[in-house]
């Protein structure tokens, strides 16, 4: 969770911070097993990286974005997150399976990338206001 520390600095959101390094490690496990010819279950080796990348993405640009703009309290708006669903959505359930075999058109897929980019949405740092209660 977020909050805010005696000096008034914001404390980074560590369940995003987990979520991405997670995310990562499980994502890169399956990739290696796909390319190692290994045997996974369908629904791990057909969906799980749909659903981790966007998060995946989506953290790296907050990073990037924090770092350019030099404000670390910078987070992306929930347009940005379904933008970026919709991008990986019409490029690999439209465009890329009318190119190449290797990709099929899913709607599964789809709705995996925009359920974790609003997923990522919730999860990311944001400024929290902490009002002083009468004791």
């Amino acid at each position: 969770m977020v909050g805010i520390c005696d000096s008034g600095r914001l404390i980074m959101n560590t369940i995003l911070r987990y979520y991405f390094f997670i995310s990562l490690v499980i994502g890169s496990v399956i990739y290696i097993a796909q390319k190692q010819n290994i045997v996974l279950p369908y629904i791990i080796n057909n969906y799980v990286n749909d659903f981790l990348i966007v998060p995946i993405c989506l953290t790296l640009s907050l990073i990037v974005l924090r770092y350019t703009k030099n404000n670390k309290h910078y987070y992306l708006k929930i347009y940005h997150a379904i933008y970026l669903a919709l991008i990986y959505a019409v490029l690999f359930e439209i465009i890329l399976p009318r190119i190449y075999e290797r990709y099929t058109a899913d709607i599964i897929d789809a709705t995996l990338y925009l359920f974790s980019a609003i997923i990522f949405y919730t999860l990311q740092e944001k400024k929290v206001t902490i009002l002083n209660s009468p004791q």
